[in-house]
């Protein structure tokens, strides 16, 4: 096995009295693919740090193999001292690095170079910075929260990037779908220690669980021991005495034990405040148009959204995601056509610019307004220590500064001030910015239990797959259409990946003629005789890929298996994710074919 690339060996830290790393361990070897996963507030982001060599651990080594170069990309990039994109990316070059590659992905990047940097989007700056730790070819990236801020078509670009290239990777990331196509071990960062496997975060959560669930049933045999031992200790004293003050200390040691444990933390309550219901019609836009001079933002744009619909709105940075939800909400009124609002309508946003919140700022004031302490939730008041401990906020926490919080404790401040206002019509914009899988969880089944209608703007294709029922995608030139079922159906119907809006109008450009007219008498187009074989087997093979993956899944559920036989524990889970990869493909097909069908039929 090749010598590690990095390694940490023992890294201790702590802040303010809390132990914030204790004995972490993390090695990475050549063209390896970690997702260093863990909650917000874990250490994730320091111990990135650490390896990059811009913060001091308290003791612990860290070594790097001459020679080798490695590139971190923080969260928040420092820009000081460069007066174009371009100079900030050509800054990280080293002596030998070719500097077309700094030109080169600037521009695969949408950028020009001669954006200056004071005054660049989220986007923009995300953008610039990933240039500039790409360019140089480094032989380890460190990805801090790569994907924030960008859109879907430049986190596809990028997930093509690094899957083509050669380097070793530690991520850390939000996006599953991102995690799952990239990693291929992964380490996870729990309570100030890490864990670690051998495969990619498609194996994680399955894994992770029955870690907990393990631990779980060792700390149940504690205690019952504990509790053996004291009845012992009230009961049971006599006999030799050098025995009894031994199990005496063993009694202490099993005290301390208990005392020492660090349990998980809980999961956030996520709880949206419903208003009465509203209308069966929520929202009717016929023939809606919008324009900012001579640009079409909307065009023509026709749609019936019913009381419980959850609708994702996706595409390019710039192509009007924001403008479209604000004509569909009563926010902007269109140029032309007409936008219907249904009746008892009670809206709640969540807005994705946090920098309207005023970071000196308390997280109480912010939850309260700044009037008492206590937040109305559904028209009824809570004592906002309750309520901030739902959004795993800790009552020491209450003066804390907003300034301070971390990129996920703002995402669940943000949602917390959102969800507490009575509502039957939610509107998100990005919602999943900065949180952990965890809280990603319980918010997918709040939206799955909510009784109001949904629309999201969201540029996470594995939240979009799992929350909604269909999805708005730009066409070009204003022109928007809906597509039934998540993002992978979407794609599916469609064809084709989303593209940025200016490559498109560059396309559209180049031919400027007229498309020839289809002649009358063209043949109508037919199912092949395999694609009507793969429409009759097809269900067939997913029952039996179904099937399989319930085998397996039995053969997992034993407690022990880990444990007892290796083996076989990593034999079925390879097992599961084959057929879960197989399964995903054949009900890709199938739809696919389905829907071909019922074109040709309906035509």
């Amino acid at each position: 096995m090749a010598p590690p690339l990095i390694q940490l060996k023992d890294i201790r830290l702590t802040f303010g009295g809390t132990a914030l790393l204790q004995g972490v361990e993390l090695s990475v070897s050549p063209g390896e693919r970690v997702c260093l996963i863990g909650r917000n507030g874990s250490g994730k982001s320091t111990l990135l740090k650490i390896a990059a060599g811009l913060v001091d651990c308290d003791s612990g080594t860290r070594f790097v193999q001459p020679g080798a170069t490695v590139r971190y990309l923080p969260q928040e990039p420092d820009f000081s001292g460069h007066a174009t994109t371009l100079s900030y990316v050509e800054a990280g070059l080293g002596p030998g690095d070719d500097h077309y590659q700094a030109r080169y992905l600037i521009e695969q990047l949408g950028l020009t170079g001669e954006e200056d940097p004071a005054h660049v989007s989220g986007g923009e700056a995300r953008r610039a910075a990933l240039a500039r730790v790409l360019a140089p070819n480094p032989d380890i990236l460190l990805l801090d929260e790569p994907t924030n801020h960008l859109d879907l078509t430049t986190i596809e670009w990028l997930e093509n990037e690094l899957d083509g290239r050669r380097c070793a990777l530690v991520l850390i990331s939000h996006d599953r779908r991102f995690l799952t196509n990239l990693s291929r071990a992964t380490a996870w960062l729990d309570r100030g220690q890490i864990k670690q496997i051998d495969r990619g975060f498609a194996a994680f959560e399955a894994w992770r669980d029955e870690v907990l669930a393990e631990e779980e049933r060792e700390q149940h045999k504690l205690d019952r021991k504990i509790v053996n031992e004291e009845h012992w200790l009230r009961y049971g004293v006599s006999g030799r005495r050098k025995r009894n003050v031994k199990r005496l200390a063993n009694l202490h040691a099993l005290r301390q034990q208990r005392r020492d444990y660090r349990g998980t933390a809980g999961s956030a309550n996520l709880a949206a405040a419903e208003a009465d219901k509203s209308g069966k019609l929520v929202i009717e836009a016929k023939g809606a148009s919008k324009s900012y001079g001579d640009r079409k933002i909307v065009d023509n744009f026709s749609i019936r959204i019913q009381r419980g619909d959850r609708i994702g709105i996706v595409g390019p940075n710039g192509a009007g995601k924001t403008t479209l939800v604000n004509l569909l909400t009563g926010g902007s009124e269109p140029d032309s056509g007409s936008i219907r609002l249904g009746v008892n309508l009670e809206m709640a946003t969540l807005d994705q610019h946090r920098e309207s919140l005023d970071p000196k700022t308390t997280l109480s004031e912010a939850l309260t307004g700044g009037r008492g302490d206590h937040v109305m939730v559904a028209g009824k008041p809570k004592h906002v220590v309750g309520y901030m401990e739902d959004f795993l906020f800790s009552r020491e926490q209450m003066r804390t500064p907003l300034e301070v919080l971390s990129g996920g404790e703002r995402g669940r401040l943000m949602l917390a001030r959102a969800l507490a206002k009575p509502s039957n019509l939610l509107v998100l914009d990005e919602p999943t910015n900065d949180l952990d899988l965890e809280t990603l969880d319980v918010l997918e089944d709040m939206l799955g239990d909510y009784e109001g209608t949904v629309i999201l703007i969201s540029h996470d294709r594995d939240f979009l797959d799992r929350v909604v029922t269909s999805v708005i995608v730009p066409e070009g030139n204003g022109k928007w259409q809906e597509y039934a079922g998540g993002y992978s159906d979407m794609l599916v119907q469609r064809g084709a990946d989303l593209k940025r809006e200016h490559a498109k109008a560059a396309e559209e450009r180049k031919d400027t003629k007229p498309a020839a007219a289809a002649p009358a008498s063209a043949p109508k187009r037919k199912l092949s005789f395999n694609e009507k074989h793969a429409l009759e087997t097809l269900p067939k093979t997913i029952a039996k890929l179904q099937a399989e993956i319930a085998k397996q899944q039995a053969v997992l559920a034993d407690p022990a298996l880990y444990a007892k036989d290796r083996k076989k524990f990593d034999a079925a889970s390879l097992a599961i994710a084959t057929a879960q990869a197989e399964l995903t493909a054949a009900e890709d097909r199938w739809l696919e074919l389905e829907v071909l069908r019922e074109e040709i039929e309906g035509g």
